[in-house]
């Protein structure tokens, strides 16, 4: 597999490499490692929420609901601190 990154993305690469005494090529394939983990992990949320909800273990808000509730919450945080 092949790679082609902004020139100003590979100076910062190459001189992260450096400062680390690590090749290039190793810390790019470390970064998409943990990227592709977290986006496994990620994806595994969503099923998992996607199928909470089509079961009807999860009650859907409407949006102006939940945003009322924030609002509620973020309005009594500021009473308490004031």
């Amino acid at each position: 597999m092949e790679v082609h990154f902004s020139p100003e993305l590979e100076k910062r690469l190459n001189d992260l490499a450096r400062q680390s005494g690590r090749p290039a090529a190793e810390l790019v394939q470390d970064a998409v490692a943990c990227w592709v983990d977290e986006l496994g992990d990620t994806r595994d949320m969503l099923d998992s929420r996607y199928d909470d909800i089509k079961s009807g273990k999860v009650k859907l808000i409407p949006g102006d609901e939940a945003f009322a509730r924030l609002r509620e919450r973020i309005d009594a945080r500021r009473s308490n601190s004031a």
